[in-house]
């Protein structure tokens, strides 16, 4: 980078969520046996959804969290939370009939609204806006999908406006776009202070929530399940496994139901008041059609925050964080040097199909699963459909259709296929075909 290189660290302890998010809710570990009605693995935003849902219908509840709450994704991502999922509404229909795709429809469509109504139910200390979600179109191929998506919307009645080229560039501080839409049901928050709101709001509901308590084996006990940690257990009737991406052996296939992807982000240090009236003044979050695309937007406190793609491996090097910066001088040269304070990273899931999974493993073990960079809003729409599961609601009434567990094809190969599959999107990219 031009700039001072951001303080890289690994995990969510050097990111700039936790530097700014409310202290963690003390919770304890699991020291001793216990039972309950439903055992919920994994803090992140589906398992605490899933726990604060259950809790609020009347089962008690267990939720066993390997590290801290929103230790995964869900302290590491954008903040960006969307409605919708990667499928328009005519999609999902036409995949998975008029009712069931409707309901779909009506439950992604509502999913960003849910987190803002949450957070203000209960009162979170979590910063958040919702100030609309801009896609902005690459090309003028693109722009076609992204006008057909926004009318696709308007008319489920969504506030959904469309950009041309000249009001995407007065929104977003530049001119790369062709044009693009608004989804004015988006916004942004914290995304670890949302998860430690969520943590403390089921805990008020009932539930209990443990951290350093990983789950180390789960084994059939009479007609329930009993989950074993290094110091305890917990038997329950049933068992909804929320460990998305951070999928360990735990169950038979459920590490290998999705590929693993690192997205990286970096953060400046505020921008001053004059240079955040031309940058996103309407304090909307961005991404694009690009298949490798960034995205990007403005926190509480005026920095400027620039995602995107990571590295296959483990580590996230210099190269990585200085292609961000080199974004962010491209899109915005009348930026002083922008200096950055934070880098972090996190892991998403992306599913073959595109599209989240609702999983029955067995009897009394659910799994909700594959959130394709959409996960703020749709993990916690996922929490309410698996509660109502867990509370007995029929499968037929569900508004997520039950389905196998994916699997990835080759997955502990799959290194080389990925890179083959990026330099095929960047193609893509290059032509200007939507992603």
């Amino acid at each position: 980078m031009s700039s001072e290189r951001p303080i890289h660290r690994p995990g969510i302890e050097g990111g700039l969520w936790a530097a700014t998010a409310a202290a963690a809710p003390n919770l304890p570990s699991l020291d001793g046996d216990l039972t309950a009605d439903v055992v919920v693995v994994g803090g992140g935003f589906t398992g605490l959804s899933t726990a604060l849902h259950t809790a609020e219908r009347g089962l008690s509840v267990v939720l066993l969290e390997a590290g801290e709450i929103g230790n995964g994704a869900s302290g590491r991502n954008g903040g960006q939370v969307i409605p919708g999922l990667k499928m328009d509404p005519s999609e999902l229909r036409r995949d998975f009939g008029q009712d069931m795709g409707s309901r779909i429809v009506k439950l992604s469509g509502g999913a960003a609204d849910l987190v803002f109504d949450l957070i203000k139910r209960h009162e979170m200390d979590c910063p958040a806006k919702q100030g609309g979600w801009i896609q902005g179109a690459h090309s003028k191929i693109a722009l076609k999908s992204v006008l057909a998506r926004a009318e696709e919307w308007q008319r489920e009645g969504a506030p959904a406006d469309i950009f041309d080229k000249k009001t995407i560039a007065d929104e977003t501080g530049h001119d790369f776009y062709e044009g693009g839409w608004i989804d004015r049901r988006a916004g942004q928050v914290n995304p670890l202070a949302y998860a430690r709101g969520l943590a403390r709001a089921a805990v008020k509901a009932g539930a209990r929530l443990f951290v350093q308590s990983r789950a180390t084996g789960i084994e059939k006990d009479g007609d329930g399940w009993r989950l074993r940690t290094a110091k305890g257990s917990v038997r329950a009737g049933q068992v909804a496994l929320c460990t998305d991406a951070y999928s360990d052996e735990l169950w038979p296939g459920l590490r290998t139901a999705q590929v693993p992807v690192k997205s990286v982000q970096i953060a400046t240090t505020p921008l001053g008041h004059n240079v955040r009236k031309r940058i996103l003044p309407g304090g909307a979050v961005v991404s694009e059609t690009r298949k490798l695309a960034v995205y990007y937007r403005l926190d509480a406190d005026g920095r400027l925050l620039m995602g995107g793609r990571g590295p296959m491996s483990e580590h996230v090097g210099n190269a990585t964080l200085d292609t961000l910066a080199r974004t962010v001088r491209r899109l915005w040269p009348f930026l002083d040097t922008p200096q950055y304070e934070y880098a972090w990273s996190g892991t998403v899931g992306l599913t073959l199909d595109h599209m989240p999974h609702l999983c029955r493993l067995a009897p009394g073990v659910i799994t909700g699963l594959g959130y394709n960079g959409r996960g703020v809003a749709m993990t916690t729409a996922m929490g309410t459909v698996l509660a109502k599961s867990l509370s007995g609601t029929p499968d037929a009434d569900l508004d997520l259709p039950l389905s196998d567990l994916p699997k990835v094809p080759l997955f502990e190969i799959r290194q080389p296929f990925i890179a083959l599959a990026i330099q095929y999107h960047r193609l893509r990219d290059a032509m200007g075909l939507p992603g």
